[in-house]
């Protein structure tokens, strides 16, 4: 069993904002944490065979993608500057009905290595080909839940859920438990009400969540209520879907009514305002979400809308929107927003024992290296990582107690054989364009 001692960082637990250790210490055996406290806190006896120098670092858990789709980095910068269904129905999908399994799978290993080299240490993805974004996952030590897109109109619609029930029964708690498994019924416009409702028994039968992009634009708004009076949150309400766990993605245009929903029925909310702002979707009322006692996590959404897959830079984003949004200062502050990206962000994924550093949580760990102009002087740890830190400044990740990046090295993967194979994918894609 690996046993790490991580020496001299700051430490933030995200136990609480009191709960930061300046010269700190942390201590981890096998998959999972022993100690996270001062110097000299690990216990009595524990013999480290590696020992990680974190002076001038700050440590803090690993962050936590709530929704993207990661193949989608072969799209990064093929289509911008189109409204969201324009640029779905011209260029996304008919691009995506080329796409091969290989194809998923170099890009799925291109977002992994963009996401470990910016500190994220575990994602929500929903996509299809999801067997080779498994393998993918597996062989980059990253942590992820899972869910194969599901469009309920169409020909696909059958092949979709029996798709999704292989997937669900090969791939739960596989690759150690990093990798978890979704049911993604893609979103209200494309899932009738009766696909929902068997999707919903689907997910209660095998016991895991739903994986559904919500209110995302003010036409999906319109067209639900158009087809069924009601908001997309009422109408899914009245499905059943929120009998099982759910992850909403966006929740762009909700009301009053349709957060006291989400509250009652505690679905989880990835919030993602750079891809929002990016399709002029609108900004959603994260503020409002959080008053009324909804769990919010951060999203960057798929490369191709936003365009890159770094939740330092979405925390930052987030918390200037918001205040922008409700002209007040104060609101989403900087440990807030921090706890989205990590603990919050960890359970909104359903992921157990991850999202903090204290004894007994999974060894999914960053440093950041804090000897940097825009870090200096360190008079708040927090505000700098949410206002100021780059992912350029991420040294060290380590997820489920195996370092899969040290002094900016990948250790999983062959860096430059995974942006060959991207780019190679990615050219064939758009050659007949």
């Amino acid at each position: 069993m690996s046993k790490i001692l991580i020496q001299g960082p700051a430490v933030i637990t995200m136990e609480g904002p009191g709960r930061i250790y300046e010269d700190g210490e942390i201590a981890v055996s096998g998959d999972s944490i022993v100690s996270a406290g001062p110097r000299g806190s690990a216990p009595e006896g524990f013999v480290a065979r590696k020992v990680i120098d974190g002076s001038g670092m700050v440590a803090l858990p690993g962050l936590v993608n709530c929704h993207t789709h990661a193949a989608m980095t072969l799209l990064r910068s093929y289509a911008d500057d189109m409204p969201l269904m324009k640029w779905l129905n011209e260029k996304i999908w008919p691009v995506e009905n080329r796409l091969r399994p290989e194809d998923v799978y170099w890009g799925t290993m291109l977002c992994c290595l963009e996401m470990i080299k910016s500190g994220t240490t575990a994602f929500a993805d929903m996509y299809f080909e999801m067997d080779r974004v498994a393998r993918a996952v597996e062989q980059s030590g990253m942590r992820a839940s899972l869910a194969r897109g599901m469009v309920g109109v169409g020909p696909d619609a059958r092949k979709a859920i029996d798709e999704s029930l292989s997937f669900v029964r090969e791939w739960h708690g596989a690759a150690g438990g990093r990798i978890k498994v979704m049911f993604g019924p893609h979103a209200p416009y494309t899932c009738p009400p009766e696909y929902l409702q068997q999707v919903t028994e689907l997910a209660a039968d095998y016991n895991v969540g739903i994986h559904i992009h919500v209110a995302e634009t003010k036409d999906e708004v319109e067209q639900i209520h158009a087809n069924y009076h009601k908001s997309p949150v009422k109408h899914l309400q009245a499905t059943g879907l929120f009998k099982v766990p759910v992850l909403a993605a966006h929740c762009v245009h909700v009301d009053e009514e349709d957060i006291e929903i989400l509250a009652a029925e505690k679905v989880k909310v990835a919030h993602c305002p750079e891809s929002n702002m990016k399709l002029a979707s609108g900004i959603s009322p994260v503020t409002g979400l959080l008053k009324a006692g909804v769990l919010v996590g951060l999203g960057t959404d798929g490369a191709a809308s936003n365009n890159n897959l770094d939740l330092l830079e979405e925390m930052r984003t987030a918390a200037l929107l918001q205040k922008v949004a409700t002209g007040d200062p104060m609101v989403l502050p900087a440990y807030e927003t921090l706890q989205m990206a990590t603990w919050k962000g960890a359970q909104a994924l359903g992921l157990s024992g991850v999202g903090q550093l204290k004894a007994g949580m999974k060894a999914d760990v960053i440093l950041v290296n804090y000897q940097r102009p825009h870090l200096c002087p360190r008079h708040d740890l927090v505000a700098d990582l949410v206002y100021a830190a780059q992912s350029a400044d991420v040294e060290t990740v380590i997820i489920n107690g195996e370092v899969v990046m040290e002094d900016r090295t990948v250790l999983t993967m062959d860096e430059e054989e995974v942006m060959a194979g991207a780019r190679h994918c990615a050219l064939r894609l758009v050659e007949k364009e």
